[in-house]
């Protein structure tokens, strides 16, 4: 079977923890032991997340030289090989040795006139107190929203439209190689009227340039691991319940937030929806469940309406 990982932002670093490469380093070797078993057994192309190191990277840049800070492109393009690269290591670390990983630097193309740009949502970099959050928006003119209980920088989250490298990714699994590509979302880049590519500033959000990738490599399953064990509905309130599974048409997208599990939701949908294919959410601790179906959420054409995990409680008094 083929699959497709994307690691949630737990992978490489748990909220609020510093952003260290001991503690990077650390959390990958986790997700690690969770991803050698899977890639022994099937074909494995892993995608991640990349939000705060791209924001450590331009705060370290815009402190050097504020005037010459580099653009989010670039600074994309710099987390994909660190992060891949740890990744690489810490699998080959568990793997056999005649097992091949690469590492792809993934443009991926969206359109410049995309209205996203209009509405930066997407973050970015570590987190921030109501103040500090604010005094950066002022010296750096940077856009902060509020994340939970701490505040953020958002910038803007075009849809993808194509996978450049899609051809290399191909050929690679077909010489049973382990692919981590895609990863942050991709480098975001637009192609012009002279049809050469440049670079965008802005940051793709993972699970749709996932969901992407996975349909154009005809992948069997498309699994986002994060820290949460499933989806659930009415989350954080009375009466939250966890979805063991769904069909596309029976997902109510509009209840579940754009900044957290919304878009993993979206592209769960979009990919069963597109290709009969089962997609699903669930925990990194659980992946093998979570793939064979056993825990987390699976979004697929295989039946109607929700099933949930747990009995409804006010069926229970």
């Amino acid at each position: 079977m083929r699959i497709v990982v994307a690691l949630g932002g737990n992978a490489l670093l748990k909220r609020g923890e510093p952003l260290t490469a001991e503690n990077q380093r650390a959390n990958v070797r986790i997700a690690a032991a969770a991803l050698a078993p899977l890639a022994v057994e099937h074909e494995l192309i892993i995608s991640h997340g990349n939000g705060p190191q791209v924001g450590l990277l331009a705060l370290q840049g815009a402190a050097y030289k504020p005037d010459e800070a580099f653009p989010l492109d670039v600074l994309g393009a710099q987390t994909e090989g660190m992060i891949g690269y740890i990744i690489e290591q810490e699998l080959k670390n568990l793997l056999p040795a005649s097992q091949q990983l690469a590492t792809i630097l993934t443009m991926v193309e969206v359109d410049p006139h995309d209205p996203a740009f209009d509405e930066p949502t997407k973050f970015v970099g570590p987190i921030y107190d109501q103040d500090h959050a604010l005094r950066l928006a002022e010296e750096k003119g940077w856009a902060m929203k509020q994340d939970g209980d701490s505040w953020r920088r958002v910038v803007a989250s075009p849809t993808p439209k194509s996978i450049v490298e899609r051809e290399p990714i191909q050929w690679l699994i077909e010489k049973a190689a382990i692919v981590i590509c895609a990863g942050g979302g991709g480098i975001p880049v637009a192609e012009g009227s002279d049809g050469h590519y440049a670079g965008v500033e802005a940051v793709i959000d993972k699970d749709f340039a996932s969901e992407l990738l996975a349909r154009d490599l005809e992948a069997d399953l498309l699994v986002m691991a994060t820290d949460v064990d499933a989806v659930y509905l009415n989350w954080g309130k009375a009466g939250q319940r966890a979805i063991r599974s769904a069909s596309p048409d029976a997902v109510d997208l509009g209840a579940f937030p754009a900044g957290s599990m919304g878009p993993k939701v979206r592209a769960a949908c979009n990919f069963a929806a597109a290709t009969g294919k089962k997609a699903a959410i669930g925990a990194l601790s659980d992946l093998q469940a979570v793939v064979s179906g056993e825990r987390g959420t699976t979004i697929s054409m295989h039946g109607s309406g929700i099933e949930f995990a747990d009995p409804d409680p006010s069926e229970e008094r």
